[in-house]
């Protein structure tokens, strides 16, 4: 039957990457995806993109959120997607940035093919709403 994926909860990875240190926003995103149904895996500090795109086609998740602070989101963020593509996973996975990107930068993580990104500020409701509304709908 083909009604597994559709009956199964959307699955999450929240994943820090990077040598950025901070992950409060992180785990309140977690929290709060878990509280809404989602299922979450954590991917814990300090990992590498290929950690992260390892992560993600292995737990098959639905949302790949990438959370970073660092600054270093338009050299890191596309070597996760490319790696994604590589394993033919791209199109099947819903991806968020959250943290502090400029305005400049966003068009090129856009184009790179993040999703969506949420800057400080940025309700939990409109976030896990978004989800909602994008999460496997292809």
């Amino acid at each position: 039957m083909s009604t597994d994926h559709a009956q199964r909860a959307t699955r999450c990875l929240v994943a820090k990457v990077g040598l950025d240190g901070h992950d409060r926003g992180a785990h309140v995103i977690a929290r709060a995806f878990r509280d809404a149904g989602f299922e979450v895996i954590y991917s814990g500090l300090h990992r590498a993109p290929e950690e992260i795109v390892q992560a993600a086609v292995q737990e098959d998740v639905d949302v790949l959120g990438i959370s970073i602070l660092s600054g270093a989101h338009n050299t890191l963020i596309p070597k996760v997607i490319e790696g994604l593509q590589s394993y033919d996973a791209f199109e099947d996975t819903l991806i968020l940035v959250g943290g502090i990107i400029p305005e400049e930068d966003k068009p090129q993580l856009e184009e790179a093919g993040v999703d969506a990104i949420f800057g400080p500020g940025t309700s939990i409701e409109a976030t896990v709403e978004f989800v909602r509304e994008h999460a496997g709908s292809e």
